[in-house]
């Protein structure tokens, strides 16, 4: 078998080369919101890495770190290399230590290697308290599946998009004798992100936190930050109703303490957030009537159903003539025997006693 000729090494580039090359590979820009982009689509290497260290800093990292949350796009990264995945991760690694995401097997020269977060970057990590995104496509292959998965692993992202090719970290071209054939062969596999063991998204791809067509994976992105943006007001505005309103005020402080280090690092949805409030609530509070619920507003009601849920009015005034509290009695209760002679009385507004006692 003989492997075909290389492209020339990047390294024998200009510095300039290496930028108008990587340019093609970045788009980064601050969208609406304060949230930061950035479209990744090839991973460069260590040595060029290394060479464009201070221009992503000063030209790309830079304009990104003022930003509440980023969108990393690797919809469109079919590839890169294994020597440039410590770079990516480590600027969204908010450990102040080293650590282990993955371990990758070389069959040619059947060797392993470690690799680690850098001690150290130039600039600043991005802030563990800020949320990432990262977008995946079925296109998405190779080094860029092990960084979508070791984000994942970390729980340092929520990957929104298409199920990833599960392609090889490596691949290499070689000629089939003389003939005018090849074959492309895996050579080089992860053996566990995070000291996983056997599990790895090779063959099976990386399956996103929340599935969605590629073509609308950034807007899915986009309102999963917005909700998330909203969380600590939802939980401030709770805290405020429990201490108000919630007649068992023994297990307030309980309830509390529970809203205050609950951890939505998970929640992607207004129904993933109902379910952990009230699993935890009531498990807190041992009472099943304590309930989380969506209120929709009139502008976001879409039909007369929406309409029918209104909340009924107080009755708060008795008319004078007597037809009109007839009028008034029948629209407020309904009362009729049904088979079997049950009983049937359904009230659908309320009223103060003073009006019930005239009434």
């Amino acid at each position: 078998l003989e492997a075909p000729r290389q492209a020339p090494a990047r390294m024998n580039l200009t510095l300039e080369e290496l930028i108008a090359g990587l340019q093609n590979g970045f788009r980064h820009e601050v969208l609406e919101g304060n949230v930061g982009y950035l479209r990744v689509d090839d991973i460069p290497g260590q040595e060029v890495m290394s060479k464009l260290r201070s221009f992503l800093a000063a030209n790309v990292w830079r304009k990104l770190m003022g930003t509440s949350a980023l969108v990393l796009d690797l919809r469109h990264c079919t590839g890169g290399h294994i020597s440039g995945i410590p770079y990516v991760i480590s600027y969204l690694h908010p450990g102040n230590t080293v650590l282990h995401v993955d371990t990758i097997y070389d069959r040619p020269s059947n060797t392993t290697t470690e690799i680690w977060t850098l001690p150290e970057v130039l600039g600043d990590n991005y802030g563990a308290d800020k949320d990432v995104v990262v977008l995946t496509s079925g296109r998405t292959g190779g080094v860029a599946e092990d960084i979508a998965y070791i984000l994942k692993q970390m729980r340092r992202a929520i990957v929104v998009g298409e199920r990833t090719v599960g392609g090889a970290l490596d691949l290499q071209k070689l000629r089939i004798g003389q003939s005018d054939f090849f074959l492309t062969v895996p050579v080089s596999r992860s053996l566990g992100p995070l000291g996983k063991g056997s599990q790895t998204w090779e063959g099976s791809g990386v399956l996103p936190c929340v599935g969605t067509p590629a073509e609308q994976a950034l807007e899915k992105a986009l309102a999963i930050l917005t909700l998330r943006r909203a969380l600590p007001g939802v939980i401030q505005r709770l805290q405020e109703a429990l201490r108000e309103y919630y007649t068992l005020v023994d297990r307030v402080p309980a309830l509390l303490h529970h809203l205050a280090n609950m951890d939505l690092s998970s929640v992607v949805s207004e129904e993933d957030l109902v379910t952990k409030l009230n699993t935890g609530l009531q498990a807190v509070s041992e009472d099943p009537r304590l309930l989380v619920q969506v209120v929709r507003s009139k502008e976001t009601s879409s039909g007369p159903e929406d309409e029918a849920e209104d909340p009924p009015e107080m009755v708060s005034e008795v008319p004078e003539d007597e037809a009109a509290r007839r009028a008034l009695v029948d629209s407020v209760f309904q009362v009729s025997v049904l088979p079997g002679n049950v009983g049937y009385l359904r009230f659908d507004r309320f009223a103060d006693a003073s009006v019930l006692g005239v009434l």
